[in-house]
């Protein structure tokens, strides 16, 4: 099975493609990857941003679709307008299920989808999505609404299949997620490790596009399956640098 991800690259490998990379080649799919934009990072701060040029995307992917079969696709940070508009253009019309992951802002704090692209990105990349994977405060800047399954409601008439609003509620040992589907919607539980992790949106939505490769298409189970790796991830998360942890 082939899986690919679009989005930024991360130089520590401990979101972007790097870590989808390392996802996917733990349920054994092969990543191919198309590079949006180069970030200058680490475990405590980003310090740069060069997002590739329309011409070098299109290239990228016109390289990937006219060689391999691809399985499932997940689309990360996509930054501006015209990257927006080029992955819109060459997936609008793709047959296999699409997991958009809105990275909007870094677990270190730099702004990673730009203000003026927001508009875009709600009518070209969202329709797109088969599933979405906003946490709380993307569901919010995505909707304008606080209210989890208002926000859910809103994000999926903009044309996502299904969304999941990670961490939507959280305690001192649980954190849960909350599932709208077409006809259902629902909460799935799990226990919460009190550590600051880098990347562990990227692994959650790298998780559901390798099941959805690997033909589970049943949400829930593939859901459960993905915080549970999650789960574990940041259980095992290392500190290998000098800031927050990487899985």
């Amino acid at each position: 099975m082939n899986v690919l991800s679009i989005g930024g690259s991360d130089p520590s490998s401990g979101a972007g493609i790097q870590s989808d990379i390392k996802t996917f080649s733990k349920y054994y799919v092969y990543g191919l990857t198309a590079v949006t934009a180069i970030t200058s990072q680490n475990t405590r701060k980003v310090t740069s941003i060069e997002p590739v040029s329309a011409k070098s995307l299109k290239a990228q992917l016109d390289s990937i679709f006219s060689d391999f079969h691809v399985d499932a696709i997940k689309i990360g940070m996509v930054y501006n307008s015209q990257i927006i508009k080029v992955i819109h253009s060459k997936l609008r019309n793709i047959k296999v299920p699409i997991v958009v992951d809105p990275i909007i802002k870094s677990t270190t704090g730099t702004i990673l989808l730009k203000k003026s692209a927001l508009n875009d990105y709600k009518k070209m990349i969202i329709p797109l999505a088969y599933v979405i994977t906003p946490n709380k405060y993307e569901a919010k800047i995505l909707s304008g609404i606080s209210n989890t399954k208002k926000s859910a409601k809103k994000i999926q008439a903009m044309g996502a299949k299904c969304v999941i609003i990670t961490g939507a509620t959280s305690s001192n040992s649980h954190i849960s997620d909350f599932i709208l589907e077409e006809n259902r919607e629902y909460v799935i539980s799990g226990k919460k490790i009190p550590i600051t992790n880098h990347g562990s949106g990227c692994t959650f939505s790298a998780s559901i596009t390798a099941m959805l490769g690997k033909g589970e298409h049943n949400i829930r189970i593939t859901a459960k399956h993905a915080k549970d790796h999650v789960y574990w991830s940041i259980k095992n998360s290392k500190k290998i640098g000098k800031g927050i942890n990487i899985a």
